[in-house]
């Protein structure tokens, strides 16, 4: 899984979604990325896809990919 964050504000609003929405923040990230789609905004889509990731890999209890 590849994982771009162009900045802080990413990392906060999956922290956002967590806090408020447990574990069902990955489903609102996409809920939001789907809105953001259905509306014709591909920079929001784009950015709510890689909160979901962002979701996904904060979740797991574990290093994921190569580890130095």
């Amino acid at each position: 899984m590849q994982l771009f964050l162009a900045d802080r504000s990413s990392v906060d609003a999956a922290q956002d979604l967590i806090a408020n929405f447990g574990d069902d923040a990955g489903f609102e990230a996409a809920a939001r990325a789907d809105k953001s789609r259905d509306l014709g905004n591909h920079l929001h889509f784009c950015r709510w896809r890689q909160i979901e990731r962002l979701i996904v890999l904060m979740s797991v209890g574990c290093a994921v990919g190569t580890v130095h």
